[in-house]
């Protein structure tokens, strides 16, 4: 009986021992007095529409589709003033063609003829030598800012075709210009 009795122990000491496993437990009950069902749960968001972004309208070049007559008649090149018996490019002069060069570079098929002019003041010579001169200034400082010389000419007309046939001085100062025609496109 001794013997029986070890031998139960022996074969109970190397049985496997099971863990106990935790199981989940349910939920407590909620006790609802009114029998009133739960919330539903919120609907998702709805999306966002974002704005689809609309490109500009292309810009018609009307400058560029018409003719030569019309387009120096609304000449988009500014003329460029001088001081009396002066070819020097003042610092508002630098602005102008500063601006007729923009444009040049907008259409740089365009050619263009720098017309001298001078007011009617001086001998004929004086002023076609004078008209050359002007020309020739806002000709060099227009191809230092970048404007090939190829599309640039010059012409002096001195005292023969004034802006302005008056006797004064307010006159004057309209004649002593370089005046910018648009010769081919």
């Amino acid at each position: 009986m001794v013997v029986a009795l070890l031998l139960t122990v022996v074969v109970g000491a190397c049985a496997k021992k099971q863990l106990p496993v935790a199981r989940p437990m349910p939920p407590p009950a909620v006790t609802n007095a009114a029998n009133v069902p739960p919330p539903a749960p919120p609907p998702p968001p709805s999306p966002v529409a974002e704005p689809v972004p609309v490109p500009p309208m292309p810009v018609e070049d009307t400058i560029g589709s018409k003719s030569l007559d019309d387009l120096n008649r609304d000449s988009p090149l500014r003329p460029l003033f001088f001081d009396l018996d002066s070819s020097d490019v003042s610092t508002e002069g630098q602005q102008v063609l500063q601006a007729n060069a923009a444009v040049l570079r907008k259409y740089p098929a365009w050619q263009v003829t720098i017309e001298g002019h001078c007011d009617e003041r001086g001998t004929a010579e004086y002023n076609l030598a004078l008209g050359e001169r002007r020309a020739l200034a806002a000709r060099t400082y227009l191809v230092s800012l970048g404007i090939p010389a190829d599309k640039v000419k010059t012409v002096s007309y001195g005292k023969e075709f004034p802006f302005d046939a008056g006797q004064d001085d307010g006159a004057w100062s309209k004649n002593r210009r370089a005046h910018f025609v648009i010769t081919a496109k």
